[in-house]
């Protein structure tokens, strides 16, 4: 098939660090390359592929020095979509909404994948709006706010299996990885190794929206000798970082679409404590690959039963239901569905 792939200009494809929409569209562009479809990616000029790459600003919008408006390089990376459609079989939209009116006008075959979360009230009209656009759902949590979207499917993200190794044993630390935001919430989880007496090793990057919890909550609370702070980390130091860890800690406070660093945890054979919101709990096992907890006080008592917790059964589960190419199968299957019923009509 001739597939089309758009993705943010926010990070690079695949990211450097910090980037879980981009890291997916890696992952699935390269799969689809691989099982010999021609992809094209739509994407920020320092992105790699296989594919073919149609770059539409010459570098990654979040550190470019320019600072660029990303509302007007989102659109005319749409635009240039739309000037080429006809080369394509199928677009695989992963950039939210901006594109909907184009793709309601498209002869091409198009379907979003939505990444972020969908409790905001405002997505109740525009998708009433853009009813007949076909979504798909990285969670079955994601979609609850829009039952009535025009859902094709959910599908979860997946990861490479040789992205990560197995860590059969663990180093007396727990981790956090990801953004420093309120909603992600890095002060309990070093609320919760002060109160068990473990190290906490934070790899993290600070948005600039989210320099004030930064600056207010989490900063105040590094000079406790329990806590490290070592910043953003590629892929390649991920590995270690979590597969060293006794647990990832992801004490969240908000509805998380999917949380991938659930599932790259899960292949360094890593348990994850995290809090029951979102998709987690379609995710982890409870008391099979982690714990899932409501408060601070579960999250600190189920830190002192990780010894029953199984790291080979974390790896095994991860192969099992999360280990590419079942990711790129499935939207290979809706790619199909929706080319043939755009022939029939």
């Amino acid at each position: 098939m001739r597939i089309a792939q758009v993705a943010p200009l926010v990070e690079s494809v695949p990211p450097r660090a910090y980037g879980g929409t981009e890291r997916v569209v890696h992952y699935l562009t390269e799969t689809l390359v691989d099982l010999g479809h021609k992809v094209t990616l739509f994407a920020s000029g320092d992105s790699r592929t296989q594919g073919e790459l149609v770059p539409v600003i010459d570098r990654a919008l979040r550190l470019h020095p320019g600072k660029p408006d990303p509302v007007i390089w989102h659109t005319l990376m749409v635009d240039r979509v739309r000037e080429m459609s006809d080369s394509f079989d199928v677009i695989h939209f992963h950039i939210d909404t901006l594109h909907l009116p184009i793709a309601k006008r498209c002869r091409t075959a198009s379907l979003t994948t939505l990444h972020g979360r969908l409790d905001l009230p405002d997505l109740q009209p525009l998708f009433r709006h853009f009813h007949r656009h076909p979504l798909v759902s990285i969670s079955d949590a994601q979609r609850a706010p829009l039952p009535n979207a025009n859902w094709l499917a959910t599908v979860h993200h997946d990861l490479p299996t040789d992205m990560y190794d197995f860590h059969p044993e663990a180093q007396d630390y727990f981790a956090f990885v990801g953004r420093i935001s309120p909603e992600k919430r890095c002060d309990r989880a070093i609320e919760i190794a002060i109160a068990t007496g473990t190290p906490l090793r934070v790899a993290a990057k600070v948005d600039p929206a989210d320099r004030q919890y930064w600056d207010d909550t989490i900063e105040p609370m590094l000079d406790h000798p329990l806590v490290t702070f070592v910043g953003e980390i590629d892929d390649k130091a991920k590995n270690e970082f979590m597969g060293n860890a006794r647990a990832l800690l992801m004490p969240i406070d908000w509805p998380e679409p999917f949380g991938l660093v659930i599932i790259e945890a899960l292949a360094c054979g890593t348990p994850v404590i995290a809090y029951g919101h979102g998709s987690v709990p379609e995710l982890l096992q409870d008391g099979v690959t982690g714990f899932v907890v409501s408060d601070q006080r579960e999250a600190i008592a189920v830190a002192g039963r990780l010894d029953t917790i199984s790291r080979r059964k974390c790896r095994e589960t991860f192969e099992r239901r999360f280990a590419a190419p079942v990711m790129a199968a499935s939207y290979l299957a809706l790619y199909r569905r929706l080319v043939a019923e755009r022939a029939s009509a």
